[in-house]
């Protein structure tokens, strides 16, 4: 007779199944589920003298969580390095940079990330700030949404930024009266100077970074992600941890497309296509914009000024829409999925375009196309998604009202615009299918946090602040489904995760309360055990 290696028990267990159905127990065997009981007496045939049997007195079982778009080896560096994600003031900032710089006197370069753009005058912090703290090594530290980079005069004299230096047509660096670079770079004028300048991580350091990631994601319950930026040294990383089975969760890279250059490099993301272990680089993803605060995200009509009239600046597309559509095609072709940064409402239109001309020439294949961030969408857009089959894939934690949102994003997009933002019940209503994910480190990568976002349209921290658009609520069973289901449905995963059925994977959360008794409340709730194919990988102390 069958047994199991282990047993959950007295818990209430939400299977996230077609019908939703709960149950109170479920069998583990050779990391596989072999049972789901509506009652749990029903499973005791199943235990021998070897099965593990954990009674959770009312606790609940989840699916493992997926988050479908992070940034898992670039989150783990910045831990290793300047985190300022949690820090709340520029004081705070200046602090950690400064404790940073001292107990690391051998670093060349002070690199992190994680600064509050609506901090600072204009979501622009200036030199400096930084010149007194660190005068002599350069500094280089992301923002939150890793759009924009604040440096030090060290690290402009360094990168031969002067008042000469033309902005790049991808991107702007910002400037004083006097027009004297004043220490922040946007976009392409960031990445560029990156590229260009920065120490490439070792391997080893990748790995280490990664490795972080993890544990601090199998503790939140996510058993499973999509990188949407893989480098080569990020998956060589992946790679050597997959190989030797430290690479516990199941991980989908997506291929940078460099939009600097054309077609040619298909074939070499083709090259650079593969399946190791855990470890899978089956996506590419695309930049098609920038995003809303610096006035980057692509809109189809201009931008407002303060006073609320139309300006003469309606964004950045990355690729034109015919280059755009041109690239989806050749990917598509190749079999590759396509993850493309969609953020105003001429990116996410012409991304949908580009699936549909993938489509028009490849045929119809079960793709998986997937649109991230999806800020601004026009109401004509949104039942292309179902049409085309591209998933919405959602970040609910912006959909909030917050300092970034009032002064650096409403008045810019004027009131018709602005009622259009993080439209999540609008895609559902449509019959999109949603996946879900953090952005992390661009924010919590927390899922019950973001779930309560998704759910009650307004921040964990100002629960009595009136939501954001309340009729873009997603209900709670739709958004606990987008981060299970949905996500595990982006990453080709769903037959053996994303539910808890018999004959798929144990990917399990124990959480120490049923979030269904307190919907208002899902971020209060602690993750308990997290389980990867039966083995707990994280248990809380």
């Amino acid at each position: 007779m069958t047994t199991a290696d282990l047993l959950l028990v007295d818990a209430d267990v939400y299977t996230v199944d077609a019908a939703r159905r709960w149950a109170r127990g479920v069998a583990v065997k050779d990391g596989r589920i072999l049972a789901v009981a509506a009652d749990a007496r029903e499973l005791r045939d199943l235990a021998g003298p070897r099965t593990g049997v954990r009674t959770l007195q009312g606790k609940m079982i989840l699916p493992g969580f997926q988050d479908a778009h992070v940034h898992a080896p670039f989150a783990g560096r910045y831990l290793l390095h300047v985190a300022l994600h949690d820090l709340h003031d520029i004081d705070a900032y200046r602090d950690a940079i400064a404790a940073y710089a001292h107990a690391n006197p051998r670093e060349s370069w002070i690199f992190g990330g994680g600064w509050h753009m609506a901090l600072f005058p204009g979501g622009t912090p200036t030199k400096d700030l930084l010149d007194d703290i660190v005068p002599d090594r350069p500094v280089f530290i992301m923002n939150r949404d890793v759009h924009a980079v604040w440096v030090n005069s060290k690290a402009l004299e360094i990168g031969g930024i002067t008042r000469e230096t033309p902005d790049p047509w991808d991107g702007r660096i910002e400037r004083s009266d006097d027009g004297e670079p004043s220490g922040t770079l946007h976009e392409g004028a960031a990445y560029s100077f990156a590229d260009r300048l920065l120490p490439e991580p070792s391997t080893s350091e990748w790995e280490r970074a990664i490795l972080r990631s993890q544990a601090y994601l199998h503790s939140l319950g996510i058993t499973g992600w999509q990188d949407a930026w893989v480098t080569p040294g990020t998956q060589a990383a992946y790679r050597g941890l997959a190989e030797r089975g430290d690479l516990t969760a199941r991980v989908v890279g997506a291929l940078w497309w460099d939009r600097h250059r054309g077609l040619d490099q298909v074939e070499e993301l083709v090259e650079r296509r593969e399946v190791t272990g855990t470890f899978r680089t089956t996506s590419v993803k695309i930049m098609t914009d920038g995003v809303l605060e610096n006035f980057t995200g692509a809109l189809l009509r201009p931008y407002c000024d303060a006073a609320g009239h139309e300006t003469d600046q309606s964004g950045i597309s990355y690729l034109d829409h015919d280059d755009l559509a041109a690239a989806v095609t050749a990917l598509d072709a190749r079999g590759f999925q396509v993850h493309m940064h969609t953020i105003g409402d001429r990116a996410v239109r012409d991304a949908l375009d580009a699936c549909e001309a993938a489509r028009t020439a490849n045929g119809v294949r079960d793709s998986r196309h997937h649109l991230a961030h999806i800020q601004l969408v026009q109401p004509e857009d949104i039942p292309r998604f179902r049409r085309l089959g591209v998933f919405a894939n959602c970040q609910p934690q912006w959909a909030q009202s917050d300092a970034q949102m009032e002064e650096l994003t409403l008045p810019f997009l004027g009131p018709e615009r602005a009622a259009l933002q993080y439209p999540f019940g609008s895609l559902a209503a449509g019959g999109a299918r949603l996946a879900m994910g953090s952005d992390w480190s661009v924010s919590t990568p927390n899922p019950f946090e973001l779930i309560e976002v998704a759910v009650m349209r307004r921040g964990i921290e100002q629960r009595e602040v009136p939501p954001f658009l309340p009729g873009e609520r997603l209900s709670l069973p739709a958004a606990v489904a987008a981060f299970t289901a949905g996500s595990a449905a982006v990453n080709f995963d769903e037959v053996d995760a994303g539910t808890i059925e018999p004959g798929k994977r144990a990917d399990l959360v124990v959480v120490d309360r049923n979030i269904f008794d307190e919907p208002a409340a899902v971020a209060d709730a602690k993750v308990e055990a997290t389980f990867v194919g039966g083995i707990p990988v994280y248990e809380r102390a």
